[in-house]
């Protein structure tokens, strides 16, 4: 028995060396299209080419007896990696006539990404960090853009220290509200302006597939080219008003962090053991369980200022806490018909997302249980 295992495991693992090459072949090839794609302008995702590449694959693993998603699996997470490396061809300028770009607080996680991604795309980048601020004039005298992004309780004071900027410079931020640093920015100067959030943290590997929403201020025809930028680093745009933003991110991201909070305050008051707690959790748990401690491995003060930036924020999260306390009151009275009946309620406001978003959490619970060690 020991010697058939031994023979058959050496042939698996001379199958698995073949799958590293033909892993290293492919990233090779794709390099190659990575200079293709920065020479012509072309985004480094392309959404119907990736689609219909999957569909071929799993067709022909269909035919071979080798599960669709498996090879769609697989594939998924080689394009990944394909995108990442595809940011060392760089990206071509679609602007190379602008002037510098100076980036406020372009020393922090969030503005090095994008000053990295700039330099890429061969701008010259400024950085304007909070040592800077005695040469801040010299800085930005000739500035063809100037990004702002800062700690949220410091974007407004920093975006009305740029009130002598050339009238043709473009002024945008980064942060992840919108309607009060879109005022300060249009208050402030008289040029073009347009309020940015990128929907994604500064530990990204690619732009593929991630979210930009853009609300725009004043003269958006001078920034559509940086639009179509952001189009070839590989992210999706969404256009929304300031207001509709700050509505939608007030469920996205307050109700949602504070939820988090509440719940890990819960646990550590509880104090279970965390280790065994893990141990006995199924997939869908430790995830969750690995959302909330995410958490509380980052920056504090960005989660206070996220939470706390606004009295829509708060007066949501009363009213999370008012039904909260409407299903609580199910329960003390033991009223399982009310609990069903509530649930039905949800789930036909969910409709059609409900399914969508099961096969979706499925797929999800998959990867997390493939990278559990028990």
């Amino acid at each position: 028995m020991v010697a058939e295992l031994s023979r058959l495991r050496d042939q698996i693992d001379e199958v698995d060396k073949q799958m590293v090459e033909l892993l290293a072949r492919r990233l090779s090839l794709v390099a190659e299209v990575g200079e293709v794609k920065s020479k012509h302008g072309l985004p480094i995702y392309a959404p119907d080419r990736e689609a219909a590449m999957l569909a071929s694959r799993r067709e022909e693993a269909s035919s071979k007896g080798i599960p669709p998603d498996l090879i769609e699996d697989i594939l998924r997470r080689t394009m990944r990696e394909s995108y990442a490396s595809e940011n060392d061809s760089g990206f071509k300028c679609l602007n190379p006539e602008l002037r510098s770009i100076v980036v406020v607080g372009g020393n922090g996680q969030l503005g090095s990404l994008f000053c990295k991604l700039f330099k890429l795309s061969g701008y010259d980048v400024k950085i304007l960090g909070s040592q800077d601020w005695d040469r801040a004039d010299e800085i930005l005298a000739d500035a063809g853009m100037v990004v702002v992004t800062v700690p949220i309780n410091r974007t407004d004071s920093i975006i009305r220290q740029l009130s002598n900027l050339p009238d043709d410079c473009i002024l945008a931020d980064l942060t992840s509200i919108k309607s009060e640093p879109l005022q300060a920015m249009l208050e402030s100067h008289a040029g073009p302006v347009v309020g940015l959030h990128p929907m994604f943290g500064p530990d990204i590997a690619s732009l593929a597939k991630q979210v930009i929403v853009y609300c725009d201020g004043r003269n958006p025809e001078m920034y559509q080219w940086l639009l179509e930028q952001f189009r070839i680093w590989g992210a999706s745009l969404h256009r929304i008003s300031a207001i509709e933003h700050d509505q939608g991110m007030t469920l996205i991201q307050a109700l949602r962090h504070f939820t988090s909070f509440v719940y890990g305050l819960h646990l550590a008051e509880e104090n279970p053991n965390l280790s065994q707690l893990t141990a006995l959790s199924s997939p869908i748990y430790r995830l969750e369980l690995a959302m909330v401690g995410r958490l509380f491995a980052q920056d504090a003060q960005l989660y206070a200022d996220i939470i706390m930036s606004s009295s829509q924020n708060i007066d949501m999260i009363k009213r999370f806490h008012a039904r909260f306390g409407d299903a609580i009151a199910l329960l003390d009275s033991q009223d399982k018909e009310g609990f069903i009946s509530t649930f039905g309620q949800v789930e036909s406001w969910f409709g059609e997302f409900a399914p969508r978003f099961l096969k979706e959490s499925q797929t999800l619970l998959r990867q997390a249980n493939d990278t559990a060690h028990r």
